[in-house]
This record gives C-alpha cells, structure tokens and sequence, in this order.
C-alpha cells in the first residue's frame, strides 16, 4: 500500500468510526427521554415504547435493503439520504404531541441508522480491509464508535435538565445533521478483500439467498441475534426509567448509559483483537452467556449507585463485542461480495429482538406496575442464545464451480 492509499485508508476509518460513533451515541441515549416525554404530553411507557420498538424493527426491515443498494451504488448515495431522514425524525419526535408524533419519529430514525449505522459502515471497513485485518479492524471502528454514547447521553441530560427534553431533542438533529454531511467524505475503497471469494461476485441475489436459508450455522447465529437485540433495546429503553423506581436519582441514567458507552469501546476492542485468534462463534456464545449472568446478578444485588455503576461498566464491555465477531463469521462463511445484504438479513433478526424488548417491556410496565416479568425474559433468552450460538455450524461455504449447482453447506 503506498503512503497516499495508507491515508485515504486511516482517513476513511476515522469517518466511519465517527459516523458510527455519532449514529450510535444519539440512537443508545433516546431512554433518557421516556420519563419527561410520558410526563409532559400524557404518553404511556408502553407508547414510548413502541415509538422507540418501531424504529428498531424499521431498521431492521430496511437493513438488508439499504445494505443491498449500498453493495450495488455505494455508500455515499445512501449515507445522505439516511442521514436527512435521520434528521427528520429526530425535529419530528421534538415536535410530538402524542404518540403518533413517536410512531413517525421512530420510522425516520429507523430508516436513519440503518444506512448511517453499523449495517452500512461496517460494510465500508470490511471491504476495505484484508482478511488476516478484518477482525481487529472491525473493532478498533467499532470501539471508536462506541465513544458516542459517552459523549451524548450526559450531554443529551444536561440539556434536559437545564432547557428540555423538546430542545435536547433539536441539539440531537444537529449532531445528526453534522453526521450527514461526513457522509460526503466516504469513498469506498476496495482493496483485497472480495478477492478472497471471487465466486461471490458472481451469485445472483437468489443465490445469495438461498445460500444463506440452507446454511444451518447462518440460521442459528441469526436466530440468537434476536437476544443481543431483545437486551440490549430493553436496557437502554427502560433501564433509566428502572432506576427511577427504585429511587436513585435520575443523573446517575445518563452515567449509566455513558459507561456503557466507555465500556464498550474497550470491550469491543478486545473482542476484535480475541476474534483474530480463537473461534469466533464461541465467543459470541460467551457474551450472551456473560451478559445473561450480570442481569441476574444485577438483580440480585439492592439497587443502588454502586451496583448501577457496576453492572452499566459490565455490560458495556459486552455490548458491542459481538459486531466484529458477526462481522468475522459472515464473510468467512460468505466472502464480502454481497456483505451488506448478508449482514441485514442477520441483523434483521437483532432488530426483531429490538422491537420486541422495547415495546415488551413498556407492555409489562404497564399491565403490572414492575418490570420483573422483562427482566425475566431477559434471561431466558440470553440463556437460549448461548446454546444456539456454541453449536453453531461455521464452515464456510465451498465456492461454487463453474456450470454445477450450488452445494448444499456441511
């Protein structure tokens, strides 16, 4: 690699990092919003809920869309045209009303971080990284975006409590219209990586999917996605409003949600630099199973400042942990040449487990005054996770010779 193409390479890992980090600080810190929202218009924690439950089931409903155009057009196109409606949605839930203002607030910031997020960006790194790189690369971008949570959510609390929750919101479409405009300086640049499985740029879409339907390893990896997603969205959707009633003050939400910011960037790191040495789909099983035991433990323990602080660090160095090793085991398995497609059908399930979480556990708020039933759940399908994850199939799929049919996976 010359010295001008080592440049463009680091300057187009920055932007996604930054992208990432921005995308992701705005969208983890709308839990702070719950309880001034629901007291200032009348809305219930359960249409809250389903405000922020509809966004995440959009993102995941657009992802493998967005990720197909972005494999076809590029990048660039459908970063802007996400980052505005991303924008949007954010005026738009700073305007609301009621929960019709939520429901069309969710949909754009939906639509927002599916081509502003994960889904499209890690696309951009993993194409331009080698493969012996990918891993570590993958989680250096994402630990780097996982500094935006720390960074917002006290940010997002200070303006709430010094103005309101309707002008944090408008400081929030600010970020994100800065966000949109780096989305002009992304330039994918391919270096070795689709060459690691020609054979992939040459499947129909068809193919691809059927590919990925008869991939019995592809399945078990997407169905425990659902339970990253189904935790995660209930933690960062109605853990400040957990800790309310159980009386710690509503500052320490915001510190909580800032160290899962801090946590995960060092967390997300680490799992990139373990995924490049040992089984990938054995430490994915292991965050699940990790993640589960903290929440019991969590609950377990009197809830006080302490044990927020504690079980926020813990969680945060499992949260995005798992980006770079999905990212690892779909272009194993796959190759890169239809990634982005092949990462939303994944991630498609993670959101379905977002909307569940986030709506889930504003329903359970509401019929029965407590949220212990979600946080039952929680653990029950964290536990189911670990199992589908540890025995998951992870052979690649044998490249296609040319004129035969395509072999069923091992």
């Amino acid at each position: 690699m010359s010295a001008t193409d080592r440049r463009n390479y680091l300057l187009l890992m920055t932007v996604c990092g930054v992208m990432i980090s921005l995308c992701m600080g705005l969208r983890q810190s709308l839990g702070l919003f719950m309880r001034p929202i629901t007291l200032d218009i009348g809305v219930s924690a359960a249409m809250f809920g389903f405000g922020i439950a509809l966004q995440n089931i959009v993102w995941g409903l657009t992802q493998p869309i967005v990720g197909a155009f972005a494999d076809k057009h590029g990048p660039r196109p459908v970063l802007i045209v996400t980052g505005i409606a991303f924008v949007t949605g954010l005026i738009v839930m700073g305007q609301a009303q009621g929960g019709l203002g939520l429901n069309i607030a969710g949909f754009l910031i939906g639509l927002g971080i599916a081509g502003t997020g994960f889904g499209v960006m890690i696309g951009v790194v993993t194409r331009a990284t080698p493969p012996e790189k990918r891993s570590q690369t993958v989680g250096a971008v994402a630990a780097l975006g996982s500094l935006g949570t720390l960074l917002l959510a006290p940010i997002g609390q200070v303006l709430i409590d010094s103005f309101s929750w309707r002008i944090a919101l408008f400081g929030f479409a600010a970020v994100a219209l800065f966000m949109t405009l780096l989305g002009l300086m992304v330039r994918e640049q391919p270096i070795a990586a689709t060459q690691a499985n020609p054979a992939s740029e040459r499947k129909s879409l068809g193919e691809v999917l059927r590919e990925a339907a008869s991939h019995r390893g592809f399945i078990a990896m997407t169905l425990a996605y659902f339970a990253c997603g189904f935790q995660l969205i209930f933690i960062l959707t109605h853990l400040p409003q957990y800790l309310a009633l159980c009386g710690v003050p509503p500052g320490l939400s915001a510190t909580a949600l800032g160290l899962i910011g801090l946590f995960n960037t060092i967390g997300t790191y680490v799992f990139g630099l373990l995924g490049a040495r040992y089984s990938q789909k054995h430490l994915l099983a292991l965050i699940y199973l990790l993640r589960t035991a903290i929440i019991v433990a969590f609950l377990l323990l009197p809830i006080s400042a302490t044990t927020t602080i504690i079980f926020a660090s813990a969680m945060g160095f499992l949260w995005l942990g798992v980006a770079p090793l999905v990212t690892g085991l779909v272009s194993r398995i796959f190759g890169v040449g239809n990634f982005n497609l092949l990462f939303g059908i994944s991630f498609l399930s993670h959101q379905l487990g977002s909307f569940a979480g986030a709506w889930m556990g504003g329903l359970v708020f509401d019929f029965t005054g407590s949220y212990f039933w979600g946080w039952a759940g929680l653990i029950a399908i964290g536990t189911l996770a670990f199992t589908l994850q540890w025995t998951m199939d992870d052979r690649p799929v044998a490249p296609k010779p040319e004129g035969a049919a395509a072999p069923a996976p091992a």
